[in-house]
């Protein structure tokens, strides 16, 4: 039963301690302006621009992946807690 939470333990705070550097690079990814400020408008031409923003839909999924990563991490602690709390025979 120690050995399920220490383990569920090291993954969530490992998986905690990602989602700031994953929100930061798709906040990156999904920027409409580049480093000078101006605003990009798709082309190749643009320095700093960013090829993801062929499409909103696109961009609109791309910025909701920090918060499906924290839902992740969420599933693991209840998987975790669950799993020790049925070996401990409470559930």
């Amino acid at each position: 039963m120690i050995n399920r939470l220490i383990g569920g333990f090291v993954a969530i705070l490992i998986g905690v301690s990602l989602i700031g550097p994953i929100a930061t690079v798709t906040d990156s990814a999904t920027r409409t302006t580049n480093s000078t400020g101006a605003t990009c408008n798709g082309s190749l031409a643009d320095t700093g621009c960013q090829l993801y923003l062929s499409s909103s839909w696109s961009v609109t999924v791309l910025r909701m992946v920090p918060g499906f990563f924290a839902l992740g991490i969420l599933g693991v602690g209840i998987a975790v807690t669950y799993g020790a709390l049925s070996d401990a025979g409470v559930v």
